[in-house]
């Protein structure tokens, strides 16, 4: 009887095939046609001949333009075995899809747009793409408003790709790393120098000065540890310089990182009065003797008085057995005062306010916008090793220092920036410090 009842059906079918010219399928049995080509969920992307499967006498189709379309030459079982719906012998009469961006994405689908978590969902009888409302650490309004908008600057933003996808607060707690400079900072004693200011030169770069004697540029990762890694820098410097090369070194970050850690919080920042007081106190190792992890590990140096003692190779000057330490930091309190102490004794250490738009410094003497002040900020530890002058976009020309970033050398101008000079920019001019280093 039920042959029968199939034999009559199929035979209605094809009647309304030739009275339409297309058949309507929707009332035949739901398979198996795709089931027996495509893996469960997996059916054709795309309208070509091998999409499709013989049906009676003619083919049905497996294929997203089902899903997208609603053709009636779809197969029965594609609802069922290609989208995982439970259907009898008719598709749903509605499907609901989110389009964001270009594309489409189904209900309970996620998708990221830049720091953001997305999600299509039903509102009402609605569907919409509902996101997140993080600050980007990159945001393409900012940089083209930046580079072509109407607030002029005279420096240039790009989109770095290492930032991109991730949130401002991320970056200003793991990319900086530099606690309160102006509690521990201004109560260290500034010095004077007898000089003569007009006697400086316009332009000075301490690389250019102190060839191979100056520490290439670093790349702190996501770890807020600025803190640690400008203070072992310029301690590297000045050991450099003021040893004429005996004391040639690169002094390990990580150790301070790692066994500085009273009052301290490691990659989430530091203070600077006790990283020049710790080396001070105990000293430092180089980097090949406790190299760079970017993560506040268990110290394995504690307490260690000199280089055998800790394990580590013997240094580049003979004369050299205990650890590298440096005499009390000390405060610069004016423009002239810091080009007198670079140009002297070497490169120094400068705390400045971050804004979000420094992220994305591209080239050019940096200032920060008006609209970056309306976001997140913190203070970041760098040094500055030189100065300049160069002609202004509105005429004359301005000044500025020349600085060493810890963010590679993909960042900026080959890891180092530009900022305004003599204007106190960010407050790169509040918190100055330089040391004395102990050479043998």
């Amino acid at each position: 009887m039920r042959s029968c009842e199939s034999l009559a059906t199929i035979v209605f079918v094809l009647l309304l095939s030739i009275v339409r010219g297309v058949p309507d399928l929707t009332g035949l049995p739901v398979g198996p046609y795709c089931a027996r080509k495509y893996p469960r969920g997996d059916c054709c992307s795309g309208r070509q001949d091998e999409c499709s499967e013989p049906i009676l006498t003619t083919l049905c189709y497996c294929d997203e333009f089902c899903d997208r379309y609603r053709e009636e030459d779809c197969c029965p079982d594609y609802w069922s075995h290609c989208k995982g719906m439970e259907v009898t012998t008719s598709p749903p009469q509605e499907i609901r899809r989110c389009f964001f961006q270009g594309r489409s994405y189904n209900i309970g689908q996620t998708l990221k747009d830049n720091c953001n978590t997305c999600k299509c969902s039903p509102v009402g009888e609605r569907v919409e793409v509902l996101c997140e409302e993080n600050r980007c650490l990159q945001e393409r309004d900012l940089i083209d408003e930046i580079n072509i908008g109407s607030e002029s600057l005279g420096w240039t933003a790009a989109n770095y790709t290492e930032f991109w996808g991730r949130t401002l607060k991320e970056g200003v707690q793991l990319r900086l790393g530099t606690l309160n400079p102006s509690r521990s900072v201004h109560r260290m004693n500034p010095v004077r120098r007898i000089y003569e200011p007009d006697s400086l030169p316009r332009e000075f770069d301490a690389n250019s000065r102190w060839l191979d004697q100056i520490n290439t540029v670093v790349d702190q990762g996501w770890c807020g540890a600025s803190w640690a890694i400008s203070t072992v820098q310029v301690a590297s410097d000045r050991f450099s310089i003021m040893s004429k090369g005996a004391d040639s070194v690169d002094l390990s970050a990580q150790h301070l990182l790692s066994c500085n850690n009273r009052g301290q919080q490691g990659c989430n920042g530091g203070y600077l009065d006790r990283a020049w007081m710790f080396v001070r106190k105990f000293g430092l190792v180089d980097e090949s003797c406790y190299p760079w992890r970017g993560s506040a590990d268990h110290c394995k140096l504690r307490k260690r008085t000199n280089l055998r003692g800790a394990g580590c190779p013997a240094a580049t000057n003979p004369l050299r057995t205990e650890l590298y330490k440096v005499g009390p930091a000390y405060r610069l309190s004016n423009e002239t005062d810091i080009m007198q102490e670079i140009l002297t004794s070497g490169p120094v250490q400068a705390t400045m306010r971050v804004y979000q738009d420094f992220f994305s410094y591209k080239s050019g003497v940096y200032r920060h916008s008006a609209i970056a002040e309306r976001y997140d900020s913190g203070y970041h530890s760098v040094r500055i090793i030189g100065w300049g002058e160069e002609s202004s976009y509105g005429g004359g020309s301005v000044k500025f220092w020349r600085v060493a970033n810890s963010w590679g050398v993909d960042w900026g101008e080959d890891g180092f920036f530009r900022i305004q000079r003599g204007t106190n920019e960010c407050e790169i001019e509040s918190y100055v410090l330089a040391v004395w280093a102990k050479t043998v």
